[in-house]
């Protein structure tokens, strides 16, 4: 496997297709069910949470976003994530995020803009980076 660190910009447009085809239509649909359009709806939090948590592991470092950007969450040896890479990355990190009180998230994204790695703190944090996958990686996951 070829590494190739995804930047910034492809990140960003990763989260941005997740929030557009996951995140708000869930926060519709709990919405409707629970009559409550809140963003800060616990069971939308928690259904994302899980969402983000579990689709790496069980997808192959995907999530819907990273798949339509072509990028994907791998260890650092290159292999397959799982689900204690993903706590490390999501929880942890989320915990640090926290307690920085967000200045944690904006030195993770200069750590994405100017290391040349590209890894951000919960990549370090759970021995993750995120890579561009390989037009043949993506051509022969499409034929099987």
């Amino acid at each position: 496997m070829i590494i190739q660190p995804a930047g910034f910009w492809i990140r960003l447009g990763a989260g941005i297709a997740n929030g557009l085809f996951i995140n708000l239509p869930l926060l519709i649909l709990v919405g409707i069910i629970t009559d409550d359009f809140d963003p800060d709806n616990s069971i939308v939090s928690l259904i994302l949470f899980l969402y983000l948590l579990l689709t790496p592991v069980f997808w192959k470092g995907y999530d819907v976003g990273k798949k339509t950007m072509g990028i994907r969450i791998v260890k650092k040896d290159g292999s397959n994530v799982h689900i204690g890479n993903m706590l490390m990355r999501n929880a942890v990190a989320g915990l640090f995020y926290i307690i920085t009180l967000g200045f944690g998230v904006l030195l993770s994204i200069m750590f994405v803009v100017f290391r040349e790695d590209k890894r951000a703190i919960h990549d370090l944090m759970a021995g993750t980076y995120v890579t561009k996958v390989s037009p043949a990686e993506m051509s022969s996951k499409l034929d099987a």
